[in-house]
């Protein structure tokens, strides 16, 4: 398995869960972070190496990474694994399954690359790469046949682990938050590079609602490896602010919210799915965002957005991020609890769709890629 960044991280280690219970001898190897070596899961190298962020960083770490997909590459075109699934990342691993698909190795790509959103000559490319995809939504895999693609739905294993109704008030009491005080969770990312270009923002929002609302309290969940990042950003733009630092426990932090303040990626589900509003944003490099903009397919990119075909929750991207714009889009929420509260509906109705015992679904088709080889 080949699982880029935390959240690549989080979805392999709820598939190997599904996979051990089939195949309890199953060994497990590749590149990975800690969740999955938590399950027993040997990385050769962590995932946090593939985590880099646009275009611009992606060019500065082209040679480290090309480095290690070639290592990579050899090892198991020596070793022949029974299987190979990329988890997420395609720029990294859809040229390293072709590959091993053209030596006889089976393989498997976990989450559809978002075709139907931008870049859909990938299909091709993805076409030649993979045996079969495991698509988290329910429209994917049709898509995917139209390029004669095998693919299943299984749903996404988040709707899974995640409660279909929260316990809030657990949360705020594991995080030592009161019941009173409206809470905002900070999630700028898990990459430096988004780090570097969200938090600085974010703070200044924060920085705007606390002179706002005095009482509002703030979360943080900082992921492994960016405590010493996000101490320096807090320090330069943040001091004074009233800003609880957690180390890890995201899900927590959204359980205990009102509202978030997030960056675009898998993180808003997990926001989705914990029924909470929250305003999306985006920074990266210019000529990143440059290139981006004009492959774009649709007019929303956060997740629920794109999963609901409406601007359900507010996005705002690269310039239009700025503190003001940032922190009254989170006291508009916060002053509409009936808006809110249609909104949490309408992402119960999402949770529904996307439950489908992941692991479970996953392992099956796999089982079945297996049986005809």
């Amino acid at each position: 398995m080949v699982a880029g960044e935390a959240s690549g991280d989080l979805l392999a280690s709820l598939l190997l869960g599904g996979l051990r219970q089939r195949w309890p001898r199953l060994s497990a190897t590749g590149i990975g972070g800690p969740k999955l070596t938590a399950q027993g899961f040997t990385a050769w190298w962590p995932s946090e190496k593939l985590a880099v962020h646009g275009y611009a960083e992606a060019l500065r770490h082209y040679r480290e990474i090309s480095g290690i997909r070639e290592a990579l590459a050899a090892r198991l075109l020596q070793e022949r694994p029974d299987l190979f699934i990329g988890v997420d990342a395609p720029d990294f691993n859809l040229g390293l399954e072709a590959r091993l698909k053209a030596a006889g190795v089976r393989t498997v790509h976990f989450v559809c690359p978002s075709i139907w959103a931008w870049r859909g000559g990938r299909a091709k490319r993805l076409a030649r790469s993979t045996d079969h995809v495991l698509c988290l939504f329910p429209f994917e895999p049709e898509l995917l046949r139209g390029h004669g693609i095998e693919a299943s739905y299984v749903g996404h294993p988040l709707a899974d682990t995640i409660p279909l109704e929260v316990p809030r008030a657990a949360a705020r009491a594991a995080l030592g938050l009161s019941d009173g005080a409206p809470v905002l969770a900070l999630l700028p990312g898990s990459r430096r590079g988004e780090i570097a270009n969200l938090l600085p923002t974010f703070l200044g929002a924060v920085r705007l609602l606390h002179a706002a609302r005095p009482d509002l309290r703030c979360v943080l969940p900082v992921a492994p490896g960016l405590r010493g990042l996000v101490d320096a950003q807090i320090a330069t733009h943040g001091a004074g602010l009233p800003l609880t630092l957690l180390d890890g426990r995201s899900h927590e932090a959204l359980a205990a919210c009102d509202v978030t303040l997030i960056a675009s990626g898998t993180a808003t589900l997990e926001a989705a799915l914990f029924k909470r509003p929250m305003v999306i944003a985006y920074r990266m490099a210019a000529l990143s965002w440059q290139i981006m903009k004009r492959m774009r397919y649709q007019p929303w990119v956060g997740l629920p957005n794109i999963l609901c075909r409406d601007f359900v929750v507010p996005e705002l991207l690269q310039h239009d991020a700025t503190p003001r714009a940032l922190a009254d889009a989170v006291l508009q929420w916060l002053d509409a609890p009936q808006r809110a509260a249609a909104l949490e509906q309408r992402f119960m109705e999402l949770h529904h769709l996307l439950r489908r015992d992941t692991a479970r679904t996953a392992t099956d088709a796999i089982a079945r890629l297996l049986d005809r080889a």
